[in-house]
């Protein structure tokens, strides 16, 4: 039974997710808190280590649940929820592409869900943030990571800036791990 419902949790986190894997963390976050999966922190850790980890954050995310929930089955049931939509929808869109890809109605949908994506990336942003500086079982602010976290911003806003190219996310994870070493 636990197999079925993580293929149909991540079946929908999948079918649901719009502008990759950002757009899916809230989406992750809500199923994984809601069943009691993890909590908090450990969702912070998943996300972590689905972002620094080879491939697509909602596969690791989805794989790395599906095992700690129900071993390798799980982790299987979990990846293939996951990825199941995208690969149906590759399969499909290309022979719809030529009779709707101009259309006006899939434009305009298009440009409303663009603005939407956007707010819930950066609320999940904005949320990350909160819990990484104050977590809730510790209630103390870490300055620490505040800076870290600004820093890397002030430096992926004027890198480009003052260098005429964009700043490699190696080199971020790179500084922040640095970063990180001397501080933490």
């Amino acid at each position: 039974m636990k197999i079925l419902e993580l293929f149909l949790q991540f079946l929908k986190i999948g079918a649901f997710t719009f502008g990759g894997a950002y757009g899916a963390i809230p989406l992750i976050r809500e199923t994984v808190l809601s069943r009691g999966w993890m909590d908090e922190a450990q969702l912070i850790n998943l996300l972590g280590i689905s972002e620094s980890t080879p491939g697509p954050i909602m596969v690791n995310a989805a794989t790395v649940t599906g095992f700690d929930q129900a071993g390798f089955p799980g982790s299987l049931a979990a990846t293939l929820g996951v990825i199941l939509p995208s690969f149906l929808i590759m399969l499909i869109i290309p022979r719809l592409q030529k009779k709707w890809a101009g259309h006006r109605v899939i434009l305009l949908a298009m440009q409303g869900i663009m603005p939407c994506l956007a707010g819930v990336i950066s609320a999940t942003g904005i949320h990350l943030l909160i819990q990484i500086v104050s977590p809730q079982e510790q209630g103390l602010f870490d300055w620490r990571i505040l800076l870290i976290t600004a820093f890397l911003a002030a430096f992926s806003v004027l890198f480009p800036k003052y260098r005429k190219k964009s700043v490699s996310p190696v080199l971020l994870i790179l500084l922040s791990a640095a970063m990180g070493l001397i501080l933490l």
